[in-house]
This record gives C-alpha cells, structure tokens and sequence, in this order.
C-alpha cells in the first residue's frame, strides 16, 4: 500500500475511541447526511440555537488518536481569537487521558 492510500483510508469506528464522557459533556445535537458533493445540512433549529446565520465562517477543528480522526466540531471563527486556548485546551488534555 502506498503512504497516500493509507492516509485516505477511513479508520474504523472501533480503532478510534474518542474518549467522550459525561463529564466532557459531549452530546449529539443532530444525525447529518453527507451527500456525493461531501455537503452536509446543519439542521434550523440546531443554526438558531448556535446564532449561524448566512455568511457565518465556522472552523472545522478535528481530534486525532493513534492516527485517525476520532472526532470533529464546528466553531464559529469570531469565537476563534481569544478563546482557542481556553475552549481547546480543557478539551485536548481530556482527550490525552
């Protein structure tokens, strides 16, 4: 296998514990379909409730364990600037243990 096939290939669900637990308050706010354009819908109420309007920038931020992504979220980029380290850090030392 070439080091680029490798790096495409989707690990499986079992390979990647997250390490989400009550206490990181992880919680599913909606079930999305991605379709063949890799585009997926953020539901209304789910827009409303997070204030995304049309034109928002959001970040896509990912958690990597033993080389796979085990976890994505979205932030809006204004919320970026000064709480990067006070939002990911608490996350990023939860996720290592």
């Amino acid at each position: 296998m070439t080091k680029e096939k490798i790096k495409n290939t989707p690990c499986p669900p079992e390979a990647i514990p997250c390490g989400c637990t009550p206490v990181t308050r992880c919680k599913v706010e909606a079930v999305l379909n991605i379709d063949e354009r890799g585009q997926m819908v953020l539901p209304k109420d789910i827009r409303e409730k997070a204030g995304i309007r049309t034109g928002d920038k959001l970040a896509l931020i990912s958690w990597e364990k033993n080389g796979c992504i085990c976890c994505l979220a979205l932030m809006k980029v204004e919320n970026l600037s000064g709480m990067v380290k006070d939002v990911l850090g608490p996350l990023m030392h939860n996720a290592g243990q």
